[in-house]
């Protein structure tokens, strides 16, 4: 059987689920593909959303344990049911998949579960070779589909890949899928181990670390560089750092792994070798060192899709792929690998295919560690400003100025705010803070839409919240801060 769509989306992240959403409501007959019958991709599955409920979990865990007795509250001895835990995060996990997958029924959209790949162009449609969309010149592309039931053969105008990444690793790791894993596994351990290598400082491994050394585990990360969350900011990334290790991570930077593998034995335990150092010895290994695009098995080379030395597909600044009626999006055109940045480009890119205008300002897109407390950033970093040459004021203030903050108990960290010495506009924003994730949401705005440091210093805001920081913050870029 040959169908004959549209647009064809390969992979139901949250890049593909959306972009196919949007084509539908542009009025394009569309489908998905996705090797796993629950839509949702890696974030949804087995990355942000599961991270995420593992973390409040813990992080309420350790509230209960450390923090009632401050607040009045009076309990025995608290303890830890990881299986109840563990359903939690999985009932969480179900029902947001299960939405994905109505939202797709709601809006007319096949999901095809099965492994695609690429095949041959023939016949009209799509858009142009040149990637400029809106004509109807171009061929017809194929895609072959294994699903269980066999081999399908899809035809569509446009073919848009969002198949997303998987953990990469080191040369010298043997993973095993248990003892030495990555993120997928560090989410389902069935027992907390009594010590966890985490090899690497970025948002993955410091998330994940905190998540088990708040159950108990002996968390010990290492990473290569001198730093943690490279990338982020370095005043932000230090600053995060002492609170991470008082919280009883212990942090070993400029730590070259060697090699980890599983001893022999009844233990089952894992040796980690590091460069001139002792080896050590623990329970669990955690490989969080970065992702690598899902490129391979799709056809992609042999359809003329052209990737670079990394695996990345090529794009221009519509999407468009080498070969004519391939888009891609997501991970795998390189980027922050970041849910929210695929979704952006999602929506850009089919928007782009109907003929319609394409931007994504890439200073807009935030980030953010979902650490205690949180770390979020939008735009540019000190670094970044200062090797680039741009004139810039910052101002910073801390929350434990903030009344919201004290009366909450969230004293840690501090919002900065970056602007241009010369016409004030925001340049960045960086907050390391209790909600650092949702307070990061008007630092975006305002980058958006070109708004000044005094702009943001003479926006009402109420009282009393930790937003409350970000004008503080705003009135010191001008040695102006009312409450220091």
């Amino acid at each position: 059987m040959t169908d004959s769509v549209d647009l064809l989306v390969i992979g139901a992240g949250p890049g593909g689920y959306v972009a196919a959403i949007r084509a539908a409501q542009l009025g394009f007959r569309t489908a998905v593909v996705d090797e796993h019958p629950a839509a949702g991709g890696v974030c949804l599955r087995v990355g942000c959303i599961p991270s995420k409920a593992l973390l409040e979990s813990s992080q309420r865990l350790v509230a209960a344990r450390s923090e009632l007795k401050v607040h009045g509250g009076v309990a025995g001895e608290i303890g830890l049911d990881l299986g109840a835990m563990m359903k939690r995060k999985d009932r969480v996990v179900t029902t947001l998949t299960r939405g994905v997958s109505s939202l797709l029924r709601k809006n007319k959209i096949e999901h095809v579960q099965g492994r695609a790949k690429l095949g041959g162009a023939g016949g009209q449609g799509g858009n142009r070779a040149d990637g400029q969309g809106g004509s109807q010149d171009a061929e017809l592309r194929s895609v072959v589909v294994e699903t269980a039931d066999g081999e399908r053969e899809l035809s569509a105008r446009n073919v848009v890949v969002a198949t997303g990444s998987r953990p990469a690793t080191l040369p010298g790791i043997e993973l095993d899928g248990d003892r030495i894993g990555t993120s997928t596994e560090a989410l389902a351990y069935d027992d907390v181990p009594e010590r966890l290598v985490v090899i690497g400082a970025g948002y993955i491994g410091l998330e994940l670390g905190a998540v088990w050394s708040r159950l108990g585990s002996k968390v010990i990360v290492l990473e290569y560089l001198d730093r943690i969350l490279p990338g982020a900011d370095a005043e932000i990334a230090a600053a995060a750092e002492k609170i991470f290790r008082r919280q009883g991570l212990d942090i070993r930077l400029g730590s070259r792994v060697l090699g980890a593998s599983t001893r022999s034995g009844k233990d089952g335990g894992c040796t980690v070798e590091i460069e001139g150092a002792d080896p050590i010895e623990c329970d669990r290994v955690l490989v969080a060192v970065g992702r690598t695009p899902i490129t391979d098995g799709l056809g992609l080379e042999e359809a003329g899709v052209a990737l670079d030395k990394r695996g990345y597909i090529r794009v221009n600044e519509r999407f468009a792929a080498s070969a004519p009626g391939v888009f891609a999006i997501g991970d795998v055109i390189g980027g922050p690998q970041l849910a929210h940045k695929a979704e952006e480009e999602g929506m850009a890119c089919v928007e782009g295919i109907a003929g319609g205008y394409v931007h994504i300002d890439y200073d807009e897109i935030p980030g953010i560690v979902y650490t205690e407390p949180e770390v979020a950033s939008v735009g540019k970093t000190e670094e970044q400003l200062a090797e680039a040459g741009v004139p810039y004021r910052k101002g910073t203030f801390p929350f434990r100025a903030i009344g919201r903050a004290r009366a909450a108990g969230s004293l840690e960290g501090f919002v900065k705010i970056l602007a241009h010495a010369e016409t004030d506009a925001v340049l960045g924003v960086h907050i390391l803070g209790s909600h650092a994730g949702d307070l990061i949401a008007e630092a975006v705005a305002a980058i958006g839409f070109g708004a000044s440091a005094e702009d943001l210093f003479r926006t009402s805001h109420a009282h009393p919240t930790l937003a409350e920081a970000i004008k503080e913050a705003a009135l010191a870029v001008h040695d102006r801060a009312i409450h220091m």
